[in-house]
Order: C-alpha cells, then structure tokens, then sequence
C-alpha cells in the first residue's frame, strides 16, 4: 500500500466517512480555510492512481468511492509506524505512551480486559 500524503490523508477521511461521493461533496466537509477546488480534484486523482479510490463518470462529475477500507489503511499504517519508531514491538510503543503520561494505568487495565474479551470470543 502507497504511503499517503497528509493531505491526501485528509482527504480520504472524508471519503470514508462520505462514501460514495464527489469532490465538491468532499470540499464542503473541509474546515476553512478551505483549499481551491483543483487541489481537492488533484489529490482525489492522486487516490485513484495510488488504488485508495475508484472513480466512476456520471454525466460530467466523477463519483469517487473507497477501494481500501479505512480499517485496513490504519492496520497497514500502525504495522508501519510501530515498525519504524518502535522496532516492530507494540509493546515497546504502549510503553513508550504510559511513560509519556498518554496513557493511564486505568486505561491500560481496560486495554488489557478488551484484549482478553476479544480472545475468549475467538
């Protein structure tokens, strides 16, 4: 999976939580200052080239559509992240965030329960 720009990042967050969609539907949902409709078009063409979006022609719009699921870019994105910044180990990178005080013991326990509810479920 092509690496994503921020902006195209940006882009594909509202295209995920819009789904089927346009570039100006894509525009409105974008905080202001909000970019020239041509930058919008241009990174949502950057998205169909790197395989994140399909586009399909209606009369004279194009209709974009998710071709990766959201939940699959942060897998790949997380594998990716704590691979470069925390040698491969999730464990290094929860360690990292308790002692950076991002992460509470609370939460850690809560963590934990969720893991191990997932597990008796498989």
């Amino acid at each position: 999976m092509e690496k994503l720009t921020k902006q195209e990042e940006e882009v594909m967050l509202h295209i995920w939580r819009l789904g089927n969609c346009t570039t100006k539907d894509v525009l409105q949902q974008m905080e202001e200052p909000k970019p020239p409709y041509t930058t919008v078009a241009s990174v949502m063409n950057n998205l169909k080239r790197k395989g994140y979006v399909t586009a399909k022609q209606h009369r004279t719009v194009y209709h974009f559509t998710p071709k990766i699921a959201q939940t699959e870019y942060k897998s790949d994105f997380m594998s990716s992240f704590v691979g470069n910044y925390f040698k491969n180990s999730f464990r290094e990178m929860v360690s990292f965030f308790a002692k950076e005080d991002k992460i509470s013991p609370d939460d850690l326990k809560d963590i934990i329960s969720e893991i191990e509810k997932g597990k008796d479920t498989e």
